[in-house]
């Protein structure tokens, strides 16, 4: 429908061709906002058939929402198991590296070189069962000082190693894969010329 501008005001033309036909007579033009009362058995089948549908979509949701709760328990009990599953795993590997420290505590060594050499073994296995779990020790010593891998525990002015290079290692830091587990605790150098 076209619309004619007036001074801000808009006026209505209206095309006849697109009129509604005059109603016949004897037939009343239905009102807009009132109900179709002619046929209230059938209004009545309608809400009957709204309530059935509505008390089925009530139901589907009670259900749906009782299988998510089952769903929700289900899923946190996995998950322990599974923890409790990996959990079992690494203990399975390292409990041969606590055989190995009883044995050696048990036995009486010929010499101190013996015992030292018992517990660098220990240690070595140890290291191996730690690096099958993903767990790898952070580099340090001679590395640049990296605030994300290692915690400076103090500076020392030299001017044998870089500037803000690591001197040595108190501590050792380690990773479980991409992760830091603890940062390596170093002392740093400070280089005036570096």
């Amino acid at each position: 429908m076209p619309l004619k501008k007036t001074n801000g005001s808009s006026e209505a033309e209206l095309e006849l061709d697109h009129e509604l036909p005059p109603a016949e007579p004897g037939e009343e033009a239905p009102s807009a906002d009132a109900p179709d009362a002619s046929k209230p058995g059938e209004l009545q089948s309608d809400l009957e058939k709204a309530k059935a549908e509505c008390a089925a979509y009530l139901d589907r949701l009670a259900r749906l929402q009782a299988e998510f709760d089952n769903y929700r328990k289900r899923n946190a009990k996995q998950q322990q198991e599974y923890r409790d599953y990996a959990l079992v795993e690494a203990l399975k590997t390292l409990l041969p590296i606590l055989d190995s420290l009883d044995r050696a505590l048990k036995t009486s060594a010929a010499s101190l070189e013996d015992f030292h050499q018992g517990i660098e073994l220990i240690d070595k296995q140890f290291h191996d069962a730690l690096s099958k779990l993903g767990v790898e020790p952070v580099p340090a010593e001679g590395e640049a000082f990296d605030p994300n891998l290692h915690q400076a525990v103090q500076m020392v002015d030299t001017d044998e190693v870089e500037d803000n290079h690591v001197i040595d290692e108190l501590q050792r830091g380690y990773k479980l894969k991409d992760r830091l587990l603890r940062p390596a605790m170093v002392r740093v150098a400070r280089n005036p010329k570096g």
